[in-house]
């Protein structure tokens, strides 16, 4: 199998007598950057998509076969996750091609092959320029203990803003951080921190076996790719009480679908004490959604930002969930013990600072007439 697949391989028909390795289409991110082409679908049945700012756009070459597939696709996996696909219908792993890190996810469908590459940058962003509409970040680096989670759908930016907090922690304190990634994204450098980076399928294998051992390895600081069950929601909440920086992350579209989501892990005779875990343990939550610029640049984040002082705390003990959402709205300044923004205020604060559109922005809210409240606030926020 090394020796069938090699990745310069010129195996899809773009035109005009033209044809691509997965080399070429991979240096095409690179060329454009990974902030504004994100993403590339290959599928059988169909011509290879980019997602540009969000958008699909199809190559204009033949339509992908099988053999043609798996010229593109199998070069990027490898023997073993090849095997795997083949066992599973699916895998995921990761794959370096010049300055990018890629993530990939190979999975069979009804017309056969079909692949979601997406794109990383290996030169991890500073907070600074990450688009935080508070000092939030600057609070959640300097904590020793707690859970700060991120939430939105996927490609909304979570790893690269997870991977801009630890990155400058590893610059500013000595810390044994470890995470537990599916597939490992980012590639931290060894800086004041000693960092190990642990991948699903390759060094563990599940996250609550990682986690597990995890508390064996004296680590300050944890990052777990995602919760996905009961089981990794109980020992990540465990981790935060108990002494450690924990870092995670959810498909939710907005903080308090979050706080639900954690709940609905776990059956009806066991939510309060897990609410009860989340009161102590919880520190942040931050929602995330990528917006298209106005002027067509690339992207831009909005961010949803829950910070659990205690009235929030006393809230979700009580399950008194609902409310959460009018304290984000009253506690926006920007000291400490506040800090919160609605999703809504930072969409209208990128309307008012020209960099998003109105009508752009009305698509991506939570709740339409939030925003639109948010819009007649003559009250602004500055953004860094």
């Amino acid at each position: 199998m090394e020796t069938k697949y090699p990745p310069d391989a010129k195996v899809y028909p773009a035109g005009e007598g033209a044809f691509l390795s997965i080399t070429d289409m991979l240096a095409y991110f690179e060329k454009m950057g990974a902030m504004r082409v994100s993403d590339l679908h290959i599928k059988c049945g169909t011509q290879p998509a980019y997602r540009i700012d969000g958008e699909l756009v199809r190559l204009k070459g033949g339509v992908v076969t099988e053999q043609i597939a798996e010229g593109l696709v199998y070069p990027l996996l490898g023997p073993k996750n090849i095997e795997a696909l083949q066992r599973d219908f699916a895998v995921d792993c990761s794959y370096k091609f010049g300055t990018l890190q890629f993530r990939i996810n190979a999975f069979k469908d009804n017309d056969g092959l079909s692949t979601a590459v997406r794109a990383l940058g290996m030169d991890i962003p500073a907070p600074e320029k990450i688009g935080f509409p508070n000092m939030a970040w600057q609070d959640i680096i300097r904590r020793k203990h707690g859970m700060v989670l991120f939430t939105g759908i996927t490609g909304a930016g979570k790893s690269t803003t997870i991977a801009s907090l630890i990155d400058r922690i590893a610059e500013n304190r000595a810390c044994r951080i470890i995470t537990l990634e599916d597939p490992i994204e980012y590639i931290f450098t060894q800086k004041n921190s000693m960092i190990s980076q642990r991948e699903l399928g390759r060094d563990v294998d599940t996250f609550t076996h990682g986690l597990r051992s995890m508390m064996r390895e004296d680590p300050d600081i944890i990052f777990v790719g995602e919760m996905r069950d009961a089981e990794t929601v109980s020992l990540t909440l465990t981790a935060a009480e108990t002494g450690h920086l924990v870092f995670s992350t959810l498909h939710t579209r907005d903080v308090v679908g979050s706080i639900t989501r954690i709940l609905d892990f776990f059956p009806y005779q066991k939510q309060d004490e897990i609410r009860n875990q989340l009161s102590l343990g919880l520190r942040y939550i931050i929602s995330q959604k990528l917006i298209p610029r106005k002027d067509g640049s690339g992207r831009v984040v909005a961010m949803e930002i829950l910070n659990s002082n205690y009235a929030i705390a006393n809230l979700i003990r009580k399950g008194k969930i609902e409310q959460m959402y009018s304290q984000m709205q009253v506690k926006t300044k920007n000291q400490p013990d506040e800090r919160m923004i609605t999703m809504e205020r930072h969409l209208s604060i990128l309307v008012k600072h020209g960099q998003i559109d109105l009508l752009e922005a009305q698509k991506w809210a939570n709740d339409l007439k939030s925003f639109q409240d948010a819009m007649k606030n003559e009250s602004d926020i500055e953004v860094t």
